[in-house]
């Protein structure tokens, strides 16, 4: 009788050491909502093209719905849940409410996560730069220009 593989990892998520053992098929994502209760962290379409799975991972985004927990063996991760914490996302935060750029949330998170990343890679991007950046990020209800016009105006580009 063959059960299912499991692997040990250790990693530190939104700042805190965690050891598991885990399914060794288990998405990174469904490990950060269903083990860790991190919820900050949507699924949608489970094949790397929504953006709703974004997390940090080593510094960079990346889409939690084609990486294994068992690749995040060793890596530093984190979820909106931190960023929102530590005050990072303030400014894009505050221009998303001023613009109504965000309506169910669902997207919300992968959109500031990615947006804190191209302004952290870029300070002054232009308008094509933003739709650019935010291409792989799908909004269902705002359309895109409420979110470009945040972007910009959290990084002082747009008033």
């Amino acid at each position: 009788m063959s059960g299912e593989a499991h692997v040990d990892i250790a990693c530190r998520v939104n700042g805190e050491e965690i050891v598991d053992r885990v399914p060794a098929r288990l998405s990174l994502v469904d490990f950060l909502r269903h083990r860790l209760g991190l919820t900050g962290t949507h699924v949608g379409c489970e094949h790397g093209v929504c953006g709703a799975c974004t997390i940090v991972l080593d510094g960079r985004c990346v889409r939690g719905c084609l990486l294994l927990a068992a690749q995040a063996d060793g890596a530093e991760i984190e979820t909106i849940e931190e960023a929102s914490r530590s005050g990072r996302l303030d400014a894009l935060k505050d221009a998303f409410v001023a613009r109504a750029a965000l309506q169910c949330g669902f997207c919300t998170p992968g959109m500031l996560l990615t947006s804190a990343e191209l302004l952290a890679d870029m300070p002054a991007p232009d308008r094509a730069e933003i739709r650019a950046a935010l291409s792989g990020n799908y909004c269902r209800c705002t359309g895109y220009h409420a979110i470009v016009d945040a972007v910009e105006a959290a990084a002082g580009l747009k008033t």
